[in-house]
C-alpha cells in the first residue's frame, strides 16, 4: 500500500458535500492556535432564547463548583410541565477543549428533554489553553457529583442519570464516565459519546486522511490537544481522563453510544473505542455513518444522513429507557 493510498479519504457525502463550503465560512477546516481567540468571537452557537422559541421547555442558570473550587456556571433545562423525577442527561459541550460553550449541541439534549421528560444539566467547564488538563475533564466530574446530589430538588431519577457530550464534550464525557468508574462516584446509566475525541496521538489512518479539508482535520486536532497537554501530548504522561483512547481496560463501564462519520479525524479512534469495551465484556453500540464529516448533524441537520443520525440516537435513548 503506498502512502498516497493509505491518505486518500472517503468520500463525502454528496448532500453533505454540497454545503461544506457554506459551513467553512464558519468553521475553517484548519484551526491554528492563533485562531483561537477569533473563534470564540465567532457567532459558531446560536443565542439560547433563539435556540429555545417554540420548545416548552424552561431554563435557569445556576453556579455550582469545580475543579479546586471554581465557580463554574451551568444552564438547566427541563419541559414546563416537569413535575416527576424523570431521566437526567449531563451534557459536555463540544468545541475542541477550546471554544464553544454549554449551548453548543444542545439541540439534541433538549430534544430529548421534550421527549422523554428529562432534565439536562449543561456544565461551562474551563477551556484550554487558560485551564490545561486536568480542568476540563475534572470541572466536569465536579459538575457531575453536583448533579448527582442534587437529583432530587433538580427533578431527575438517580437510576437515570446519563451523561452526553458531543466531539470534546464526547471525550470528556468517556473520561469522566472512566473517573466515575475510578473513584465509585455517581452510578451513570449509559454514556452517549457523539464523535468524541479521544486519543492525542492523531496517528490512525482517519487522522491522516482528513488534513486541510472537511471539518476538524488533522492540525486543528493537534491545536485542540497541544492547547489542552501542552508538551505531554503524544508522550507517556497522559492520563486515561484526558485521552480515553490511552485507557487499555474498558470494563465496568455504562452502556455505550457512539457515533461517527467516515470521513472524519475521528473515526478511528471511536471505533477502536467501542471495539476495547466489547474486548472487556462491555456495552457499546456503533454506528459509522458513511461519508459522515465532522459534526455533520448540527452544521447541516437538513439533510438525510443527519435526520437518521439523530433519530438512530434517539432511538437507542428510548430503548435503554423503556419508553
Amino acid at each position: 500500500m503506498t502512502t498516497d493510498r493509505v491518505h486518500r479519504r472517503p468520500p463525502f457525502d454528496p448532500e453533505l458535500e454540497a454545503v461544506l463550503d457554506a459551513v467553512g465560512e464558519q468553521l475553517p477546516s484548519t484551526l491554528t492556535p492563533e485562531m483561537i481567540p477569533v473563534m470564540r468571537e465567532a457567532d459558531v452557537t446560536a443565542p439560547i432564547d433563539e435556540v429555545l422559541s417554540g420548545r416548552s421547555v424552561t431554563h435557569r442558570e445556576l453556579t455550582l463548583p469545580g475543579y479546586q473550587g471554581g465557580d463554574l456556571v451551568a444552564s438547566v433545562f427541563a419541559r414546563t410541565d416537569h413535575t416527576t423525577a424523570g431521566p437526567g442527561i449531563f451534557h459536555t459541550h463540544g468545541g475542541g477543549m477550546i471554544i464553544g460553550d454549554r449551548f453548543t449541541g444542545i439541540e439534541v439534549m433538549l430534544d430529548w428533554v421534550e421527549r422523554f421528560d428529562a432534565v439536562c444539566v449543561s456544565l461551562e467547564y474551563r477551556l484550554a489553553p487558560e485551564f490545561p488538563d486536568p480542568y476540563p475533564v475534572e470541572d466536569c466530574y465536579a459538575g457531575l457529583v453536583w448533579t448527582a446530589d442534587h437529583a432530587d430538588e433538580l427533578g431527575i431519577d438517580p437510576k437515570q442519570l446519563l451523561i452526553a457530550g458531543g466531539s470534546a464534550g464526547g471525550g470528556l464525557a468517556a473520561g469522566v464516565a472512566l473517573l466515575a468508574r475510578d473513584r465509585q462516584g455517581p452510578n451513570l446509566f449509559a454514556q452517549c459519546l457523539i464523535y468524541p475525541m479521544i486519543d492525542d496521538r492523531n496517528e490512525t489512518i482517519s487522522s491522516h486522511q482528513i488534513d486541510g479539508e472537511g471539518v476538524w482535520d488533522r492540525t486543528s486536532n493537534f491545536t485542540g490537544w497541544d492547547a489542552l497537554l501542552g508538551s505531554r501530548r503524544g508522550t507517556d504522561d497522559v492520563s486515561i481522563y484526558a485521552a480515553p483512547a490511552r485507557a487499555t481496560d474498558l470494563s465496568g463501564l455504562p452502556p455505550a453510544y457512539i457515533d461517527v462519520g467516515t470521513a472524519e479525524v475521528f473515526r478511528d479512534e471511536d471505533v477502536a473505542y467501542a471495539s476495547q469495551i466489547w474486548n472487556d465484556g462491555g456495552v457499546a453500540e456503533l454506528h459509522v455513518w458513511p461519508g459522515g464529516f465532522h459534526g455533520f448533524d448540527m452544521m447541516a441537520p437538513h439533510t438525510a444522513l443527519s435526520q437518521a443520525m439523530v433519530a438512530a440516537r434517539t432511538a437507542w435513548l428510548a430503548r435503554i429507557l423503556g419508553v
